[in-house]
């Protein structure tokens, strides 16, 4: 009875056995098979992410070495927040320091009464003061007084001043303010603002230049060149002119608008210019937040300098006897026909 029972028991055990065999030699043969297929994913993974890695590092590097280059070319510090008595403080050193510089700042268009100075004002829009100075002494030879001017044929008065440019529209206005003047004010050049704004072709910037210079009374001259400087020095960071006006107004004593035109008109023109300041020759650089903003090298910047301050002739055909540069030449007569 016992016998019988044992060998199923072992038949089991046999085939358990060899069961257990086929197992493991199938985990052998799928490991086999999943190592190959493990090491060609890594070597794809491995060939995707390095490329990557190396392609990042070159941008990195690349950026870096851009900023690199690109760092000099910031010149311009950023200004510094001042409280306003700081700024009124400086502004005023900025106005002593350029009446060290041009104690004979003076209005450079040629004038011997308010009306040559009225109607050179107007002629010097879009145009240069030399132009205008250049024009004038043919015009005032043949119209010396508004009625003379408000008589002229409108095609004659363009010829005369048609070197100055927007002849027909500075006609225009020249025989407009000239009959105002003789209809309303008897011929006479008026001495208050709000009369002259009431002419044609005079705003209030053309008022305070005939003001300050033909008749003393304090007046602040916003043309390109002031607005311009204004900004730079920190004074305003309004376009409009009547804003910027109110602006530096405000900083300044009375007494001092209208010399403080011409030094900051003058200081425009000679050296601080437009499109390169001469930063490194300025006077007053110590002084101003936008130092940098031009060639801030001494002997490029001596270079960019205009008029007396770089050996040229002024504008003005006539200058005051203080004027330490040369007179400006007359215009040259038209070129004979051939």
């Amino acid at each position: 009875m016992n016998e019988t029972p044992e060998k199923p028991v072992a038949a089991k055990k046999a085939v358990t056995k060899k069961a257990t065999a086929k197992k493991a030699t199938a985990k052998k043969a799928t490991a086999k098979k999943a190592a190959p297929a493990k090491k060609a994913a890594a070597k794809k993974a491995d060939g995707k992410t390095a490329p990557a890695k190396t392609a990042t590092a070159k941008k990195t590097a690349t950026k870096k070495t851009t900023a690199k280059k690109a760092a000099p070319a910031k010149k311009v510090p950023a200004r510094k927040a001042e409280s306003r008595a700081a700024m009124v403080r400086r502004a005023r050193e900025i106005n002593d320091g350029l009446a060290e510089l041009y104690p004979y700042a003076h209005p450079e268009l040629d004038f011997s009464n308010p009306f040559e100075l009225l109607v050179a004002t107007v002629l010097s829009a879009q145009t240069t003061d030399l132009r205008v100075n250049q024009t004038t002494p043919r015009l005032f030879a043949v119209c010396p007084t508004p009625e003379d001017m408000a008589a002229m044929p409108p095609e004659e008065l363009e010829e005369l001043i048609r070197p100055t440019g927007f002849f027909r529209a500075k006609s225009k206005a020249l025989l407009g303010l000239s009959a105002a003047l003789r209809d309303r004010f008897g011929g006479e050049v008026p001495g208050r603002l709000e009369d002259l704004v009431t002419l044609p072709g005079v705003g209030r910037k053309t008022a305070n230049v005939v003001l300050g210079n033909a008749f003393g009374v304090p007046g602040i001259t916003v043309d390109t060149h002031f607005g311009r400087l204004a900004r730079r020095f920190g004074w305003t960071t309004e376009q409009d002119a009547e804003k910027v006006e109110a602006d530096v107004a405000a900083i300044f004593p009375e007494s001092e608008w209208t010399m403080l035109s011409h030094r900051v008109v003058f200081h425009g023109r000679r050296v601080c210019h437009s499109r390169k300041p001469a930063c490194g020759a300025c006077a007053i650089a110590p002084l101003c937040p936008s130092y940098g903003e031009g060639e801030t090298d001494p002997e490029k910047a001596r270079k960019l300098l205009k008029y007396e301050l770089g050996g040229q002739p002024g504008q003005r055909l006539k200058p005051p006897p203080d004027y330490p540069g040369q007179p400006a030449p007359p215009l040259a007569p038209p070129a004979a026909a051939s």
